[in-house]
C-alpha cells in the first residue's frame, strides 16, 4: 500500500486539482494547437500530449478509449485521430510538442512559455563524414 503517492509534478496544488488542470491544458493544446502557460505546467503536460498522439497514430479502438480517458472529450479525440490518420505525424517518432520561452511574467516572475504541436515534417540530419587524417611516418 503506497500511502503518499509521489509521482510526477505536484504543481503547487493537491492531486485532484493537478489532474484536472493537466486534463484541461491537454484539451486546450489539442484544440488550439498552441497555448501560452507557465514553464512547469508545459513540461508537465508534454508527456500526456505525446501519449495521446502516439495512441492516435496506433489508431485502434483500445487506443481511442485510452485517449478519451486521458483527454475527456470524445469529439476532440476524434479530430486528433483523424489528423493522425491523414499522416500529420507519420514521419515523426516522438517530439510532437515544442516549448518556446517568452520570458518572465510581470506579476510574479514565473517563466511564460508557448507550447505548440509540431506540424512540419522531420528534416533529415546531414550525413557527417569522418575523414581519417594520414600521418607522415618518419
Amino acid at each position: 500500500m503506497r500511502h503518499n503517492k509521489k509521482r510526477g509534478m505536484k504543481l503547487g496544488t493537491d492531486a485532484s486539482h493537478t489532474k484536472a488542470m493537466k486534463k484541461s491544458l491537454v484539451q486546450a493544446l489539442l484544440a488550439n494547437d498552441r497555448i501560452k502557460t507557465i514553464d512547469v505546467r508545459a513540461k508537465a503536460i508534454r508527456p500526456d500530449v505525446d501519449k495521446v498522439i502516439t495512441w492516435a497514430k496506433r489508431g485502434d479502438l483500445a487506443a481511442r478509449r485510452l485517449a478519451i480517458a486521458k483527454v475527456g472529450d470524445a469529439e476532440l479525440v476524434r479530430e486528433v485521430f483523424d489528423k493522425a490518420a491523414q499522416g500529420m505525424w507519420a514521419d515523426r517518432n516522438g517530439g510532437y510538442t515544442r516549448i518556446m520561452k517568452l520570458g518572465p511574467r510581470k506579476g510574479d516572475g514565473a517563466e511564460i512559455v508557448i507550447i505548440e504541436l509540431v506540424t512540419e515534417p522531420v528534416a533529415a540530419k546531414a550525413a557527417t563524414t569522418v575523414t581519417k587524417v594520414e600521418e607522415d611516418a618518419e
